[in-house]
């Protein structure tokens, strides 16, 4: 029997994609435990995957656009109770990527099931995930 106090680190990558005023964000799906909630593109890496290798992945996975130059602009971490007990501790880098215009084409069956250019202004109404803001620098705002 599994320890259901069992703490687990967890690394993802975001991206961070901006044209003009707005940010590519997608829409957290069922099978999350945040659905509904709005998150930057973006995920787990795979066991020995290169973090910018992975962001680049997470971002064609999830919004269909190739992605191009991340820079790293932040780490940050958070702490979650897992369902099935114990807690999780989610590390996230997160990086700035360049992305060409193209047709936005959601994840099927999915971690996320929408994608779409947010202007800046709306993300936090939309409901944006914390490190979402964070990683935006809209919590400085006030």
């Amino acid at each position: 029997m599994a320890d259901t106090q069992e703490e687990v680190w967890r690394v993802g990558a975001y991206a961070v994609c901006r044209r003009g005023d707005e940010v590519l964000l997608v829409r957290a799906s069922s099978q999350t435990t945040v659905e509904g909630r709005w998150f930057l593109p973006g995920g787990g890496l795979r066991f020995g995957e290169d973090p910018v290798v992975g962001v680049l992945r997470e971002l064609h996975e999830e919004t269909g656009l190739t992605g191009r130059s991340p820079r790293l602009v932040m780490a940050t971490s958070d702490l979650h109770e897992r369902l099935m007990g114990g807690r999780l501790c989610m590390v996230r880098l997160i990086y700035a990527v360049d992305v060409e215009d193209g047709a936005l084409v959601p994840e099927v069956d999915g971690t996320s099931d929408e994608v779409r250019w947010v202007p800046l202004a709306e993300v936090e109404a939309l409901g944006a995930i914390p490190y979402v803001v964070r990683a935006l620098g809209l919590d400085s705002a006030r």
